[in-house]
């Protein structure tokens, strides 16, 4: 019998829920020569044929570490590998008139700014005011770039209370294109954090799996990285400026896991400011004073959400194959807050 492993390379959840699968086979010994898209049409439950031959086309399907196209003949000891993107739900996304911030649009992809509050997706319970319902209203009365077979497809996804970049494709095969980026890390991802705490040092990296935390299923948490549990995750930092008792860093993702960034900061001790998921909305730091206690109350009213933004985001163009970059700046409420916190150090000298 053929070897099958199926390893799901985004955990469920806000952020990458259940957008990919890779794919692993070990040819039996015994089998004779067939199409390979026939052999994985055959062998991945839910899977077109049409599905296949497009991640083929795009490079999706390696055999012994080498993309094939969708003829290549399958033979015995093969090693078949294969990022295949999940098939649409089956849930009409409805086209609302909604405000979205878009700042790049063409034939294949559109990049957003995203605000804080508004879900990507729709689910059970939650099916309008997404940032998908909004998309569809553009892509079919705003959009200039007109193509008979545009639909938002997701290829990522933040947070409802994060801000800032996302890609989304307008065809399955620009998704199928992106979707290898993201399983290879070639997707550069920056976000902005402010993080209770004065970090020890100006840059490090945080490793450790990211999973369902065992009691919450809500929240993910961090496991050894020899563990079973969770997803290998690793992120990157550097801090741009600290203001004493909290502390104000880039983040470079070099894996995608949901809550990547908000369950790691919480794991080493500093979760983010005003996050409620990983006790970030409770006054962690700094002095016992009341002016101090009020202050610091004020900032969670003027940014009542996780302080976290996603700042820039670079991949290669799906049909130009050349790299391309985006950049968004701090929303109003991180603004407001940051300037909130300088000028309290600034004024309060105390240790």
């Amino acid at each position: 019998m053929a070897r099958f492993e199926r390893n799901q390379q985004f955990q469920p959840g806000e952020e990458n829920a259940d957008l990919f699968e890779h794919f692993r086979f070990e040819v039996d010994p015994g089998q004779g020569l067939l199409r390979i898209d026939k052999y994985l049409w055959h062998k991945i439950e839910n899977a077109s044929r049409n599905r296949i031959q497009q991640a083929a086309r795009v490079g999706n399907i390696l055999v012994n570490n080498l993309p094939v196209k969708q003829n290549y003949r399958v033979k015995p000891e093969d090693v078949i590998t294969l990022v295949l993107p999940h098939p649409p739900r089956i849930l009409e996304i409805i086209a609302e008139n909604l405000p979205i911030d878009i700042l790049y649009e063409d034939l294949q992809i559109i990049v957003i700014n995203k605000a804080a509050g508004m879900v990507v997706h729709p689910g059970v319970g939650n099916l309008n005011g997404t940032l998908l319902n909004a998309l569809k209203y553009h892509l079919l009365f705003a959009s200039r770039h007109k193509d008979d077979e545009s639909e938002p497809i997701l290829v990522h996804r933040i947070d409802k209370d994060t801000s800032g970049l996302l890609v989304v494709a307008k065809n399955e095969m620009t998704q199928a294109t992106l979707a290898r980026e993201f399983f290879e890390h070639t997707i550069e991802r920056k976000y902005v954090a402010l993080v209770w705490g004065n970090l020890k040092d100006d840059a490090g990296t945080i490793r450790g799996n990211i999973g369902r935390h065992p009691k919450d299923r809500t929240v993910m948490t961090v496991f050894p990285e020899e563990d079973e549990h969770g997803k290998h995750a690793v992120t990157h930092y550097r801090v741009i400026e600290r203001f004493r008792y909290v502390t104000l860093v880039e983040c470079q993702l070099e894996t995608g896991r949901t809550h990547q960034i908000r369950a790691h900061f919480k794991h080493i001790g500093h979760p983010l400011f005003s996050d409620a998921d990983y006790g970030g909305d409770k006054i962690l730091k700094g002095t016992t004073f009341s002016k101090y206690k009020q202050f610091v109350q004020n900032c969670f009213e003027l940014c009542p959400r996780q302080a976290l933004h996603a700042q820039s985001l670079g991949f290669i163009h799906p049909s130009t194959l050349k790299p391309i970059h985006f950049e968004s700046p701090l929303p109003a409420d991180l603004t407001a807050l940051l300037h909130k916190w300088r000028e309290y150090t600034s004024h309060n000298q105390e240790p």
